[in-house]
């Protein structure tokens, strides 16, 4: 039932949002000069896909956890996108392709091994990894592997219809802070 949700409403929110995706990316394009950031991540079965965002820190910054990079990295531009989610937003299309769900857990890079250890153990990269999830909209990031990974194997083993309507509508409505913006 999530997979049809998730392309009926990724499919409605490109549709709706197609505007604001030009916006940011023609305002990308003056900030850095390249709107778009694709990055390896850890898909469902430990798979690799390719995540897509807006970026939001200059080009040449390390590739790493957001977490470990420097604050001073992230733009203006970029600040006002994490700070609204809509660096995200591109994320849609990952959903449609089958890579991730509107919900689920963060995807995380292969360098973060630790992370990777916890939700093994606990069944975590068994779904689909999510644009948001009950770990984000109660802001516990990747600097605490073993905390989130306790938070994802708990939005899994809950995960209803009414929570997965509860979790995109309170990211919406702004909840839970990205990283260098608090």
């Amino acid at each position: 039932m999530t997979r049809f949700l998730d392309l009926i409403l990724a499919a409605l929110g490109i549709l709706i949002l197609w505007p604001l995706f030009i916006v940011i990316t023609i305002a990308g394009l003056f900030d850095t000069g390249s709107p778009i950031f694709a990055q390896i991540r850890v898909g469902r079965g430990k798979r690799p896909f390719t995540l897509i965002k807006f970026r939001t820190m200059s080009i040449g910054t390390q590739s790493a956890a957001t977490h470990l990079v420097s604050c001073s990295s992230v733009t203006v531009l970029g600040t006002f996108l994490r700070k609204t989610k809509l660096d995200e937003l591109p994320q849609l299309i990952n959903v449609l392709k089958g890579d991730m769900s509107l919900v689920g857990p963060r995807p995380c890079l292969f360098s973060q091994e630790e992370l990777i250890a916890e939700r093994e153990i606990r069944g975590v990269l068994g779904v689909l990894p999510g644009i948001t999830g009950l770990a984000q909209v109660n802001e516990i990031d990747m600097s605490t592997p073993k905390i989130l990974a306790e938070w994802d194997q708990r939005m899994i083993e809950s995960l209803n219809i009414s929570n997965y309507f509860k979790y995109i509508v309170i990211t919406v409505l702004g909840k839970g802070a990205g990283d260098c913006v608090r």
